[in-house]
């Protein structure tokens, strides 16, 4: 049975795609789509330029905004890089850890660590990616590595803070490969996560977190997914750069949590 305090969130990581220009248009024409499915929570992640034109055109709906990465510091000589004050007020999410910021940036569990202490301490919430590799995968060893991604990412926070936070299960074969897990899998997967959550934070915690699931959704298998009692939602890659696909996506998670009994 899902649990009747976790409203779905779907959020769009639209990655290096949209001009700041784009980005706006695209909103315009997403608001009528989205704004009726209050049932669900939607979050748009566009690249950081864009973020202030995107959360001035969402201002008044019910649309929320995140980005897709903060670095470590509040502020410093940290050429190229965006702190969580500079993100303070302009959005209520970040993503951190997706796996192209692991992989090109380099970014470790310490460090996604502190990403997330200094996205609570600024009064945003983070959405927090884990995966396992293709070859972890077919050795076995995914619910394990999860695991350890998790234990090092979500060391020492507040105990409060932990119902606010999601968490986003992004198998790395599955991501823009048009690959995807099945949805028996990834609940399975997504179970451990909240277990883990449960060991180190403790079961009312583990119940409140929101774990999406993410990698090559899509309308056509997006049902598969919400289906399942322990995924509470998607991280959405390419769907979410279109307006029918990312709203169709949100749509298909309301239905099949409101079909799961509540």
């Amino acid at each position: 049975m899902h649990h009747p305090t976790r409203l779905p969130i779907i959020a769009g990581n639209w990655k290096m795609y949209k001009t700041p220009r784009e980005a706006i248009d695209f909103v315009r024409t997403l608001i009528p789509l989205l704004e009726p499915l209050s049932a669900a929570e939607r979050v748009i992640c566009p690249p950081f330029i864009a973020i202030s034109g995107v959360a001035e055109a969402l201002a008044g709906t019910s649309i929320k905004v995140g980005a897709q990465n903060v670095h470590t510091q509040t502020a410093g000589a940290f050429t190229g890089n965006i702190s969580a004050p500079m993100l303070q007020g302009l959005v209520d999410y970040v993503i951190v850890g997706h796996s192209e910021v692991r992989q090109y940036l380099g970014d470790t569990d310490a460090q996604i660590n502190q990403k997330v202490k200094a996205i609570l301490a600024h009064g945003m919430k983070p959405i927090v990616a884990v995966g396992e590799s293709l070859a972890q995968h077919e050795a076995g060893e995914a619910a394990a590595f999860v695991h350890s991604q998790l234990r090092g990412a979500l060391a020492d926070l507040p105990a409060e803070s932990i119902a606010e936070m999601v968490i986003a299960y992004e198998p790395l074969w599955a991501i823009g490969t048009g690959r995807n897990a099945t949805g028996e899998l990834a609940n399975t997967i997504i179970g451990g996560i909240r277990h883990t959550v449960a060991a180190m934070y403790g079961d009312d915690a583990a119940q409140a977190i929101r774990i999406q699931y993410g990698g090559s959704v899509k309308p056509g298998n997006m049902a598969e997914f919400m289906m399942q009692p322990e995924i509470d939602g998607a991280l959405v890659g390419g769907a979410s750069l279109n307006a029918d696909d990312f709203a169709a996506l949100v749509r298909i998670a309301i239905e099949s949590k409101q079909h799961d009994g509540r």
